[in-house]
């Protein structure tokens, strides 16, 4: 069984691919299969969050390539792509603390009707779809919930809710 304790930086001899949903990818110890049916072990530093492409290597240098795998999630889109609807669902979803994934024409979050009601009262079309999900980090650190940051929740976040 491989023991992958480390993510790696730079150009690296890939021998395989590990495709994992965002919650396996948020822990750090796992015992895993490879895409190509080896077993491993994940024993990672904690708090790690592994991101669609990141490479992970044992301790001879082997090199392991993450992948997001295609999960259940909702996609809001806009209309007009030019149009704010997209920044104003980003600050609305992130001010509830859920992960989110990011691009120009849409905004991905895990489904939840409740921010599925939401995203459209603001404008947008909700489909739920079957995609890789690979949020933003966070702006503390690498934790997927985005509170990387050392403190712990007893702290006012100075939102209305």
């Amino acid at each position: 069984m491989l023991r992958l304790t480390r993510k790696i930086e730079g150009p690296a001899q890939v021998t395989g691919t590990l495709t994992l949903p965002l919650e396996q990818r948020t822990r750090s110890r796992l015992r895993v299969r490879l895409d190509d049916g080896r077993e491993a072990g994940l024993f990672l530093g904690r708090g790690t969050l592994l991101r669609d492409g990141d490479l992970l290597a044992d301790d001879t240098g082997l090199a392991v390539q993450v992948r997001a795998a295609a999960e259940p999630v909702s996609t809001a889109r806009a209309s007009d792509p030019d149009s704010l609807l997209l920044a104003r669902a980003c600050y609305h979803l992130g001010n509830r603390h859920v992960p989110l994934q990011i691009s120009e024409q849409w905004v991905r979050y895990q489904p939840d009707h409740v921010l599925d009601a939401l995203c459209r009262r603001l404008g947008l079309d909700v489909s739920r779809e079957q995609a890789p999900f690979d949020p933003e980090p966070g702006a503390y650190g690498s934790h997927a919930d985005g509170h990387g940051h050392a403190h712990g929740h007893g702290h006012d976040h100075g939102h209305e809710h």
